[in-house]
């Protein structure tokens, strides 16, 4: 299931304001090295069940940062801009793309987005004291933009690692203090602060009109470069990874979006297991029902949900039995159903659909759909199958085959 798209990304909201998922920076070539971070070693376990409310006695800020710095780097990954335009640098025939990422385990996995390393198969892994190692892109899934890397060698290093403790993203409210720790315009090791000022937000990515699910809205200025690296509870788990901004001016303009650290925790296990993550899919595009749409269309204005739009053939959704909208031949919009309601948790925004399938279903999964039709309240049983994708973003083969590009 997915929310209408109307334009791409970068277009989301016209010309003066634009979600930037490029909170990646692109360097010229001959800026290659200049930009320290490194490793140093402490073994942290992983605990993606931890609570991530705000402690009682939060950490002093200098505490957490150097608790952390060492498990924050830099990631730069060389792109040939032969036949594309590089305003940077008009003579170089490649760019270097900078943003952050984390240590994720022991045994050299670092996570970062998608979009900061593009489509390079290798990349620089560059710690706080500066040094450097190689990475390669193990699995990156382009629908929650989470990019899996894995360092080479050497081996000793490993054993140093230090991965950051994943808290539970559920437990944050909006108001709840939050750390951001990135490298945002090259500017290695730079720690940034604010709220939690919004939650259980849907995010656009870039192809298919489908959604990230439950992302983390937040003031605490992201800038290009800070895209990959954790933002973070008063206790220094980390509660998201930092992904976008909403600006006119490609730098920060006060509202910045983060992956949920439950996302991660559970995409990532699944990417470097199997290199690939499938995303249950309903197969309709909705919007939420608002009281002029309701009124409109002679329903109740006290109704609340998310009302149907367009229909894919075949899809789980169409095999329920949900009704779509129709436009009659004189140019009038008909809305389809209004689901109030799934697995008995009540639906007011298109979103909240959206946010409780990623959270809480996978392929295979079944739900209950309680629509509102014809002033009746009914129930429909839908099973969830893999997602259709346009472009299949993973570097193992053997992966299912997954035809048609419709949301």
């Amino acid at each position: 299931m997915n929310n209408p798209q109307p334009t791409s990304m970068r277009n989301r909201f016209a010309s003066a304001t634009a979600i930037l998922f490029a909170v990646a920076i692109m360097i010229t070539i001959s800026f290659n090295g200049m930009l320290p971070s490194t490793a140093v070693a402490q073994q942290q376990q992983i605990n993606s069940n931890a609570s991530s409310s705000q402690s009682a006695n939060p950490l002093p800020l200098k505490t957490i940062f150097k608790q952390l710095e060492n498990s924050v780097v830099q990631i730069t990954s060389k792109i040939s801009t032969i036949g594309v335009p590089n305003p940077l640098n008009q003579s170089s025939s490649s760019v270097t793309t900078l943003g952050s990422g984390f240590v994720y385990d022991k045994q050299g996995h670092i996570v970062t987005n998608g979009h900061v390393v593009d489509d390079a198969k290798v990349v620089d892994v560059i710690f706080p004291d500066g040094d450097r190692y190689t990475a390669n892109v193990t699995a990156k899934d382009i629908d929650s933009d989470i990019a899996v890397l894995k360092i080479l060698k050497p081996q000793q290093l490993l054993s140093s690692l230090k991965p950051l403790v994943l808290g539970n993203s559920s437990k944050m409210d909006v108001g709840d203090a939050v750390i951001a720790i990135g490298n945002p315009f090259g500017l290695s090791d730079t720690m940034t602060t604010g709220i939690v000022s919004g939650i259980g937000r849907s995010l656009p990515i870039s192809v298919g009109g489908f959604m990230i699910p439950n992302v983390i809205q937040t003031d605490a200025p992201v800038n290009p470069g800070n895209s990959g690296g954790p933002l973070l509870n008063t206790r220094g788990e980390m509660i998201g990874m930092n992904t976008a901004i909403l600006s006119g001016t490609n730098t920060f303009s006060g509202i910045g979006f983060a992956i949920p650290s439950n996302t991660i925790t559970k995409i990532v296990p699944i990417l470097i297991q199997k290199g690939y993550y499938l995303h249950p899919y309903l197969g309709f595009t909705s919007g939420t029902l608002t009281s002029d749409l309701a009124e409109n269309a002679s329903l109740p204005v006290n109704l609340e949900g998310a009302f149907v739009n367009t229909l894919i053939k075949n899809s789980p959704a169409d095999k329920a039995g949900i009704h779509g909208s129709t436009i009659d031949q004189y140019g009038t919009k008909h809305l389809g159903d209004i689901i109030i309601a799934v697995d008995g948790h009540n639906i007011t925004k298109s979103d909240d659909l959206v946010n409780y399938i990623g959270q809480h279903k996978s392929v295979d999964d079944s739900l209950t759909l309680t629509v509102y039709r014809n002033g009746h309240a009914i129930n429909l049983k839908a099973t969830l199958t893999a997602r259709p994708s346009m472009l299949l973003f993973v570097t193992t083969p053997h992966i299912p085959t997954i035809p048609s590009p419709h949301p």
